[in-house]
């Protein structure tokens, strides 16, 4: 299982992020929101850049906005191996998605708790990751939704019928109890349960 660490509960952004390049984590997950798509804002591109400055580990980065279009060429200019936006925006999806394989970063597609699977069918073809959300996105420090396991196995099936190579990562709610519900899927996105621990290696090792 690889691991994706979450900094958006961090007190101290510049602090963990140093810690976290010192584990043998996979990934960098940064959310992105605009206060628009979810309630919640984020530090803006001119800040988020920075982060290079703190670790060389490569990013995972989940736009929660209304315009990905806008922000896909910002995150590509850094070190980023996916970039995912929700499928429940009203804007050209395929379109976003060719935008960022020529970027030669990897697609994703974020899914909400209450949106059918079937969604998805359309832009398989152009898909390396499925981001189930096992909360609803925004805020970060959220009960996994045990009905979580459902999605996944469905998307799952989808995946398998549709001879489909995209991996599955689920975020949301992820520590040592809920990655139980999360076995068909191959990236786990923890924020609070690695950050707000003492040992970040210690947490990453037990969610492997």
């Amino acid at each position: 299982m690889k691991i994706s660490a979450s900094f958006l509960n961090s007190k101290d952004v510049v602090k963990d992020l140093v810690k976290l390049n010192e584990t043998d984590v996979d990934y960098i997950h940064l959310d992105i929101m605009d206060g628009k798509f979810v309630k919640n804002k984020t530090m803006p591109f001119s800040e988020m850049k920075n982060i290079y400055k703190y670790t060389s580990k490569r990013l995972d980065v989940h736009l929660m906005v209304e315009n990905p279009m806008t922000y896909i060429p910002l995150y590509a200019s850094l070190n980023t191996e996916y970039i995912t936006f929700h499928v429940e925006i009203n804007n050209d999806i395929e379109e976003c998605l060719k935008l960022i394989k020529s970027y030669s970063i990897k697609a994703g597609l974020a899914i909400k708790p209450d949106t059918k699977v079937s969604e998805l069918v359309p832009y398989l073809p152009l898909l390396d990751m499925i981001l189930v959300m096992s909360v609803e996105p925004g805020f970060g420090g959220q009960t996994f939704i045990e009905e979580t396991v459902n999605k996944i196995n469905e998307v799952k099936s989808l995946l398998d019928s549709y001879h489909s190579l995209a991996v599955i990562s689920v975020d949301g709610g992820i520590n040592d109890i809920t990655k139980v519900n999360c076995d068909k899927a191959n990236i786990l996105v923890a924020g609070s349960y690695i950050i707000k621990a003492d040992n970040f290696q210690e947490k990453i090792t037990s969610l492997r």
